[in-house]
């Protein structure tokens, strides 16, 4: 039952694993060529022997997957079979679909990468193409993987679980086998930004203003004013070059930098511009449609320890009013907080989990140290201090933590992962149902697989339904 247990795991993250992926771009290259050739095909669409190989080359570079079947290819195989199958059955059933759907799944997955290599340079850098360039090779993928999982929740819609159920699950995982969890937690922030002066902003706005002239004049060249004056880090390396995209960029950059950028024409440099992370100037280097390649100076205008002490006296009035309970934290939060990325989360703070940001986390999960000092010191419900810190702009703020949720490290039981064990459960009874309908119905597709994976059992079997099929209509035919 366990081996089962692991089997379904799998063959549920293979399906998320089809998503059209960058991992291949971040493998050093196998100086071995292999000629490509069709391993499978389903209806019109065919399977490649170079997708079976990029399969396998994700699953053991994802350190996830520690319990792999002992046949990875067959396994692979299985699935790219299974999910070519459910799209086409979702297309006969004509389940509501739309193009929007695979839009917003690759803007999803551009996101999650853009959060791991830093910037789209470097994104495009790992993977050898411009984002338009995965645009476009990854929506067939993306909408044969959006259409299979419709399929498979149209499966398995119906299915649920009782506590009995639930329970007997939980019973048959050997005992040495239950997961151990760290302790989790969930916090929230709320953060308010020293003001700077007003003499030091106006000085910032005429050092940007007299760069924007120098470079209008031509007496200056933008790349190397931000090199020597901007706030940016990278600046001194890229020239304050960045590659944006209007659809793909949303929520990630300052809505007012992105709509000062796309009102400028090549070679056009804009008026000062203030964003949450400061002030700027942008030059428009080259656009296509949403695609824009710009340059920016920033200038992040700096506060005084004075200016600081001021916000962390307000902040000691906040915490007062949290701790008598003369405010609830999500009242002080819609009334104080100034972090303008946190207006629809509720100032959660996240941890990240392979790069994907989660609410409920490890320590070791926390990209932020300071907090990850922090919170252990905290009990639920405790405000902390008001907390100084610089934010990923580099702006300086002051911050109070709420910690939510603290749990201790445990070996998993029913009493306190009830949710967790029931989910898991469920996952395995949807799998069995997902089996039950290919099996019946894998014969109301044309299946054809290389005979190299003849030993592969589930493969041979649709194979073999297939056959049986146009068998039955060819002596059918011959009869009349």
């Amino acid at each position: 039952m366990q081996k089962k247990m692991i089997k379904k795991g799998l063959t549920l993250a293979a399906m998320a694993l089809s998503l059209a992926g960058i991992t291949k771009a971040q493998q050093a290259p196998s100086n071995k060529v292999v000629a490509d050739k069709i391993i499978a095909q389903v209806g019109d669409d065919i399977v490649l022997q170079s997708d079976i190989q990029e399969g396998v080359n994700q699953y053991r570079s994802n350190p996830e997957f520690t319990n792999l079947p002992p046949d990875l290819e067959c396994h692979i195989l299985k699935t790219q079979v299974m999910m070519k199958a459910l799209a086409i059955q979702a297309q006969r059933d004509s389940l509501p679909f739309s193009d929007d759907e695979v839009t917003q799944a690759f803007q999803s997955k551009i996101q999650m990468y853009l959060q791991q290599f830093g910037s789209r340079e470097r994104l495009e850098q790992a993977a050898g193409k411009t984002i338009e360039q995965m645009r476009q090779e990854w929506t067939p993928d993306l909408k044969q993987t959006l259409l299979a999982q419709k399929m498979q929740r149209s499966i398995a819609q119906d299915v649920t679980i009782t506590p009995v159920e639930v329970e007997a699950y939980y019973n048959q995982i050997p005992k040495d086998s239950l997961k151990f969890y760290e302790s989790q937690f969930e916090a929230s922030q709320i953060i308010i930004y020293p003001q700077p002066n007003e003499d030091v902003i106006a000085y910032i706005k005429n050092e940007l203003e007299d760069w924007k002239k120098q470079v209008e004049d031509k007496k200056a060249n933008f790349a190397a004013l931000a090199k020597l004056y901007s706030d940016e880090p990278a600046a001194k390396q890229t020239g304050g070059q960045l590659s944006i995209n209007r659809q793909d960029d949303k929520g990630r950059i300052d809505p007012d930098f992105m709509n000062a950028a796309f009102r400028l024409r090549e070679g056009q440099i804009s008026p000062v511009i203030k964003s949450q992370m400061g002030y700027h100037i942008i030059q428009m280097v080259s656009r296509a449609g949403n695609d824009a390649i710009v340059r920016h100076i920033i200038k992040i205008p700096p506060v005084t320890d004075e200016e600081v002490q001021i916000i962390q006296k307000r902040m000691d009035s906040i915490k007062d009013l949290l701790s008598t309970g003369k405010m609830t934290f999500p009242e002080a939060f819609n009334r104080y907080n100034e972090d303008k990325d946190a207006k629809y989360n509720a100032g959660a703070i996240y941890g990240y989990d392979n790069y994907s940001p989660v609410t409920s986390f490890t320590i070791d999960q926390l990209q932020d140290k300071d907090l990850a000092k922090l919170l252990p010191t905290m009990k639920v419900g405790d405000f902390s201090d008001p907390q100084v810190f610089t934010d990923q702009t580099g702006r300086q703020g002051v911050r109070i933590i709420y910690l939510r949720v603290r749990s201790e490290p445990h070996r998993e039981n029913i009493k306190d992962d009830y949710d967790k064990i029931a989910q898991r459960a469920l996952a395995v009874k949807k799998q069995d149902a997902l089996d039950d309908w290919l099996t019946k119905h894998m014969k109301d597709f044309y299946i054809q697989i290389d005979p190299s994976f003849a030993h592969c059992p589930e493969l041979a079997q649709w194979m073999k339904s297939t056959n049986e099929k146009v068998e039955h209509y060819s002596s059918m035919e011959l009869k009349n």
